[in-house]
C-alpha cells in the first residue's frame, strides 16, 4: 500500500504541473511577442535577475539563451547591490523572474535598472505587483496550483516560469534564424558540435604514420609495413607518388587464400584497384557515413593530387564521440 500511495502522489505532481503548464499557452500573447522583440534587438547582453528558487529557474533560462545565440547571463540581485551592477550597461536588456513580484532583493535594485534607462521584462506570477508595474513588458506565469500536496513548496510556479523562459527563448532562436552549425559553434565539446564541427584532417593519421608502398614493392615488403604502422592497411602508389590501390586485411586472407608466393607477388597484383577516398576537409561524420555504407574500416585522405597524405580509421572516429 505505501508502494500505491508513493506512486499516487508522483502521478499528481505530474498531472498537476501538466496542467498548470498547458494554461500558458494563452499567455503567449502582444506582451509575449514584444518581449522577444526587445530581447533580439539587444545590442548588449541580456541580463537575467532572480533569486531563491526563481534564481535558480533564471541560471537555467540564462544558459539556454545564451547556448541558442542570444548572449545571456546570471546576476544575483544582494551581488548586484554590492558591485555587479557594474556589469549591467546601458546595452543591455534585464530579464527579471519573479513569482511573488515582490521579492525585496529584486525590487531594491530596481532604480538603478531604471537609471540605465534600458528594457526591463518580467515573468511574475502575479500581474498587478510591484515589478509587473515597474517592469516594460511583464508576461503573467502565475498558476493556479502549486503541485506540492501542502501548497507551499515551489513546483508549479517554477516549472511555470522555466517553461516560459524556454519559450522566449526558442522564439529567439527561430527569429535568429539560428541553425545547427551555429548551435555546434556554441557546444563544440558536445556530440553535436564534433558532428558539425570535426574534420577528417584533425583526427587522421598523418604522415610518418601513413603506410605506403611503391607498386612494384613485393607483398612481404607490404605485411611489414602494415605490421609496421599497425593500421591493418597500406597505400599503394606509382612512380609519380599517385595512389592507384590499398592492401588491407581482408586482401591478405585472400592472397594467402590463393597461396601466393609472398617474396615474388607484387603488391599491384593483388592489391585493391579503386579504393574509396575522401578529402582531408570533410567533416569525420560524412567519412564515418561513408565506413558504413560501404562496409569498410578505413579511408584514404588524398590531396588535390591524389596523393595518399592520411589514413582515417572507424576506430579514430568513434574515438573522438562522433556517433
Amino acid at each position: 500500500m505505501e508502494i500505491d500511495k508513493i506512486c499516487e502522489v508522483g502521478r499528481a505532481v505530474i498531472e498537476i504541473e501538466a496542467n498548470m503548464i498547458s494554461s500558458l499557452v494563452n499567455r503567449i500573447d502582444q506582451n509575449f511577442a514584444k518581449a522577444c522583440q526587445y530581447l533580439h534587438d539587444c545590442e548588449g547582453r541580456i541580463v537575467v535577475i532572480g533569486v531563491g528558487k526563481s534564481g535558480h529557474i533564471s541560471k537555467k533560462i540564462a544558459a539556454t539563451l545564451a547556448s541558442t545565440g542570444s548572449p545571456a547571463f546570471f546576476i544575483h540581485p544582494s551581488e548586484a547591490k554590492h558591485g555587479d551592477m557594474g556589469m549591467i550597461t546601458e546595452k543591455d536588456v534585464v530579464l527579471t523572474l519573479s513569482n511573488s513580484g515582490e521579492s525585496e532583493e529584486i525590487l531594491s535594485i530596481l532604480p538603478f535598472i531604471k537609471r540605465l534607462n534600458i528594457p526591463l521584462i518580467s515573468l511574475t506570477g502575479k500581474p498587478h505587483s510591484t515589478l509587473a508595474k515597474a517592469a516594460t513588458i511583464n508576461i503573467h506565469v502565475g498558476i493556479e496550483k502549486e503541485a506540492c500536496p501542502l501548497g507551499l513548496a515551489p513546483t508549479s510556479s517554477t516549472t511555470a516560469a522555466l517553461v516560459m523562459g524556454d519559450a522566449l527563448a526558442m522564439a529567439l532562436l527561430d527569429k535568429r534564424g539560428f541553425t545547427e552549425n551555429d548551435f555546434a559553434l556554441s557546444h563544440p565539446g558536445g556530440t553535436l558540435g564534433r558532428r558539425l564541427l570535426l574534420r577528417v584532417r584533425e583526427i587522421m593519421h598523418q604522415h610518418p604514420d601513413v603506410p605506403r608502398v611503391a607498386h612494384t614493392a613485393s607483398l612481404k615488403a607490404a605485411l611489414l609495413e602494415m605490421t609496421q604502422k599497425k593500421l591493418g592497411i597500406t597505400t599503394v602508389v606509382n612512380e609519380a607518388g599517385e595512389l592507384i590501390g590499398v592492401f588491407t586485411d581482408g586482401d591478405v586472407r585472400r592472397a594467402f587464400d590463393q597461396n601466393v608466393d609472398i617474396n615474388q607477388t607484387q603488391i599491384h597484383q593483388v592489391m585493391s584497384t579503386h579504393p574509396k577516398t575522401i578529402a582531408p576537409d570533410t567533416l569525420a561524420a560524412e567519412a564515418l557515413a561513408i565506413m558504413e555504407t560501404h562496409k569498410i574500416t578505413s579511408l584514404v585522405a588524398t590531396d588535390e593530387k591524389h596523393q595518399p597524405i592520411g589514413i582515417i580509421h572507424i576506430h579514430d572516429i568513434l574515438k573522438a564521440g562522433v556517433i
